[in-house]
């Protein structure tokens, strides 16, 4: 039986939503285990203040941005990571998505005004940058996979 497209969706919204939270949990742990770990979530919050201040809206405070950017971070990532999709090929794609993605949080910051310490600051930071989203992406496929072998699609 051919699976629908509303199901389809879900498959790839699940995937990358577990993708996500695999990235959050690694990030989350590792900023208590090293200093050398990435600061993604300071970049999240130097991104939220930019917006906000171009938009001449209130700032938050630091509890407030670092739970809009959790949240945000979790929601973003999860639809990024949801583009490993389904199908046999997914291994290859959450690996792909993953990579960009981690030499993109290395690469991009400074040029967009956000700073180079938090991805960045070390070879090791630069390294576990790109480990982590890579990992986010392999966990995306896992589950794309597992949920393609339970018959859920």
């Amino acid at each position: 039986m051919a699976a629908s497209a509303s199901d389809d969706f879900a498959h790839a919204l699940i995937s990358g939503l577990s993708g996500s939270v695999v990235l959050t949990l690694v990030h989350q742990a590792a900023r208590q285990a090293t200093p050398d770990a990435p600061r993604m979530d300071i970049l999240g919050m130097r991104g939220l203040r930019k917006i906000l201040s171009a938009a001449d809206a209130p700032q938050p405070d630091h509890k407030t941005a670092y739970n809009i950017t959790m949240a945000g971070d979790l929601l973003v990532n999860g639809l990024y990571y949801s583009l490993v999709g389904t199908g046999s090929d997914a291994w290859l794609r959450g690996a792909a998505l993953g990579v960009a993605a981690g030499v993109g949080g290395v690469l991009l910051p400074g040029p967009m005004g956000l700073g180079n310490g938090p991805s960045n600051r070390t070879p090791q930071t630069q390294l576990m940058t790109v480990a982590w989203y890579t990992l986010g992406g392999l966990a995306a496929a896992g589950m794309s996979r597992l949920w393609s072998r339970l018959g859920k699609q």
